[in-house]
């Protein structure tokens, strides 16, 4: 029985450990979570069975995944990009809404976000190409400019929809890039570019962009919302710059007194830390939380404060361990790969999901503005959920397949 069972989970334990907690905590969060849900839709159960049932097909998918040899992964590269490409520009025609961030496709009734997928497609072409363009002492020079060929264009249109998935993705590709040993030189330049970009495009959005923090009263004043008129390209472009725009200016703003602080214009902010606060070492546990009734995303971009709140900070820094002991697993199984492909893509699979991770938990804290990123592996989702757990599967796949260093094969050989 154990045979079998150790015959499909297969692969780095420490690994599957992980993503057994994080699933773990997944149900038990997100059901206390979604009251919001279940007040909606008057039904109890449903919103954690769908969430459950979606996990389970996730670890399925895992499994798939990881059976599959790492060196085959490179035969899906051209599908992928292909697919992120049609999908990504398709849902800034046709994409659905939700707010004023058009990021959904509804394909036969199956929603999902074709950026999730772009960020999967990206790490794997620029592993092959940091693989295929190493030399003695390091990264081809040329292997700066496939890179940037491939990830702009992904940015760019990810961008114009997402941009904190954007601008991640870009920094897990500059990561990649740097252990890749692409020359420092035209990372040094690269950062210099985007220094300067980013000035601008902030720039860009405190000009374009309307101040939404104002009361409602000036807001409509300020953009004309009873004759309401014909935008140009620019605004066209920068179409979300009045969300960017109130996010910078929220999270710059100076600290507010507790009596003056507004929970109507800052609601999501404003119950995280209400969350927090009340939470203590052990926190009021699972199930216990108050402040999930007034957090319209309790169980995505804000599940870790509901978690810090219910789980005290033991289980905040239980979570953080987590994904740190998932990147540390990701970085060893790197450090044994003989082969370069292996080893860039498990770590920037390691990096998408930790990066992420970082975001979002970032956000909950109140130490970076709100940015929508959803936690990996622990945040209610559909498409979002079984990727990451694709992703899990891959980087397990590496650690199974993958063709160990010499040195490993022969320390495993001499006797003990």
């Amino acid at each position: 029985m154990n045979k079998k069972v150790g015959g499909i989970f297969k692969g780095d334990k420490v690994i599957w450990m992980v993503f057994f907690f994080l699933c773990m905590i997944s149900i038990v969060e997100v059901f206390s979570a979604s009251s919001g849900l279940t007040y909606k839709s008057h039904n109890y159960i449903g919103p954690i069975v769908y969430h459950t049932s979606t996990i389970v097909f996730g670890v399925l998918v895992a499994i798939v995944t990881l059976n599959i040899p790492c060196r085959y992964f490179k035969l899906f590269t051209p599908f992928l990009i292909l697919l992120s490409v049609t999908t990504l520009l398709w849902v800034l025609v046709a994409g659905t809404k939700v707010g004023d961030a058009g990021r959904w496709l509804n394909f036969f009734g199956f929603t999902f976000q074709p950026s999730e997928i772009a960020k999967g497609t990206v790490v794997l072409a620029v592993a092959q190409i940091l693989s295929a363009m190493q030399r003695d002492n390091g990264a081809d020079k040329n292997a700066f400019k496939w890179i940037l060929w491939i990830t702009i264009p992904a940015c760019v249109l990810i961008g114009l929809e997402n941009l904190s998935t954007s601008a991640m993705l870009f920094a897990i590709v500059f990561l990649m890039m740097f252990f890749g040993l692409v020359p420092l030189r035209q990372l040094g330049k690269l950062v210099a570019i985007i220094a300067f970009m980013g000035i601008f495009a902030i720039s860009m959005i405190l000009i374009v962009g309307h101040d939404t923090t104002q009361d409602d009263q000036q807001l409509a004043k300020t953009e004309q919302i009873d004759q309401p008129k014909k935008k140009n390209a620019i605004e066209k472009m920068f179409h979300r710059a009045d969300t960017w725009k109130s996010r910078i200016l929220k999270f710059r703003k100076d600290e507010v007194a507790p009596q003056d602080y507004d929970l109507d214009k800052d609601a999501q902010v404003a119950h995280a830390n209400i969350a927090i606060v009340a939470s203590g070492i052990v926190g009021k546990g699972p199930g216990q939380s108050v402040e999930r009734d007034f957090l319209a995303q309790a169980f995505s971009d804000f599940i870790y404060a509901i978690i810090i709140e219910e789980l005290g900070i033991v289980g905040a820094a239980f979570v953080v361990f987590l994904y740190i002991i998932l990147l540390y697993r990701c970085a060893r199984i790197a450090s044994r790969c003989e082969n370069n492909f292996p080893a860039f893509l498990v770590m920037g699979l390691g990096l998408l999901l930790v990066i992420q991770a970082t975001f979002n938990m970032m956000v909950a804290v109140g130490l970076a503005p709100v940015t929508g990123q959803p936690l990996p592996l622990i945040s209610k989702g559909g498409t979002s959920t079984i990727i990451n757990c694709a992703y899990i599967g891959a980087i397990l796949s590496v650690s199974r397949s993958a063709k160990v260093k010499k040195e490993e094969n022969i320390g495993k050989s001499m006797p003990q």
